[in-house]
């Protein structure tokens, strides 16, 4: 009779706190706000299930429908400069420190990380301050190589607001695709770029044809926590152009349309059925982005994996 096998009651025993923690923060509150979402009050102040009746408001009322698809558009475009600057320059860093030859690497690595651990209110400070034509340094570093005349109070203007603050998003977190990349890039097996090698295949010939199809599932997964973080952003918007997202809301992300709706601010009275109507619509749009790439993407990357 063979003997059963024993029961691993430790792993219960470690995973138990974390679970535990987790799901007191974040999924009971989820549901809370999902649930808080079909509810709203009556005239007597009484409440009461509606059902979907506040998105329909949401999406279908124009005093709240032009705010919404306004932060929504301007959180897609946010999105869009971090895929198309933030990790393309992480993977080309990557690639760069990478290399055996270059001396330093370690510096440079470190260097280019240590934005990613300050604090958004520390960037977003900073780079107001550096980025005021009144007393800010950008129009005179600008002015020493010759190019004052490019400077223009991009945080103050409509049109460069929200670009403005999306490569400040980039600077600060170029790291993070930069190291993950970093450590694909390491576990590749050197059986594979020595048979490379001796077919001759080296330098960014090398990378394209050879390391980049093995690193596609971490790109991957760094586009999936891309667009989950961008889509989940408000500090460095809410510090640099305050609640209002300015100038004329050009800067407004759904993070910041959820701020304002639930908790008020100045003259608008704070809603929390809407504003959990917004961040059960906030949820909706990362959970469909998320199975679109489990589902869609994912599988087609796993023929890439060792």
């Amino acid at each position: 009779m063979a003997s059963r096998k024993p029961v691993r009651w430790h792993i219960a025993v470690f995973l138990a706190p974390a679970v535990l923690v987790y799901t007191a923060l974040m999924i009971i509150p989820l549901f809370g706000t999902l649930a808080q979402s079909l509810m709203n009050e009556d005239a007597a102040g009484v409440r009461v299930f509606v059902g979907l009746q506040n998105f329909a408001t949401l999406f279908g009322d124009a005093l709240w429908s032009d705010a919404f698809w306004n932060a929504l558009g301007n959180n897609t475009w946010f999105f869009v400069i971090h895929m198309l600057v933030q990790n393309p320059i992480g993977i080309a860093l990557a690639a760069i420190l990478s290399t055996p030859r270059l001396r330093m690497a370690a510096f440079y690595r470190t260097a280019i990380f240590i934005p990613t651990i300050l604090s958004f209110v520390i960037v977003g400070f900073v780079w107001k301050l550096i980025l005021s034509p009144i007393w800010g340094i950008a129009p005179g570093m600008l002015d020493a190589v010759g190019l004052k005349s490019l400077f223009a109070p991009w945080l103050g203007k409509e049109e460069y607001a929200l670009t403005t603050l999306a490569l400040v998003s980039v600077w600060q977190f170029v790291g993070i695709p930069m190291m993950l990349i970093y450590a694909a890039l390491l576990s590749i097996p050197d059986e594979v770029i020595e048979a490379a090698e001796m077919d001759g295949i080296t330098g960014w010939s090398q990378f394209w044809k050879i390391k980049l199809p093995l690193i596609l599932p971490a790109i991957g997964i760094i586009s999936i926590l891309t667009f989950v973080g961008n889509f989940n952003a408000f500090d460095l918007i809410y510090v640099a152009q305050g609640a209002l997202a300015g100038p004329d809301f050009s800067t407004d992300i759904l993070g910041t349309f959820l701020y304002r709706t639930f908790f008020g601010f100045q003259l608008q009275l704070g809603d929390p059925y809407m504003g959990s109507a917004i961040a059960g619509a906030m949820f909706g749009i990362i959970l469909v982005g998320v199975c679109i790439y489990l589902f869609g993407i994912q599988t087609r990357l796993r023929r890439y994996q060792f």
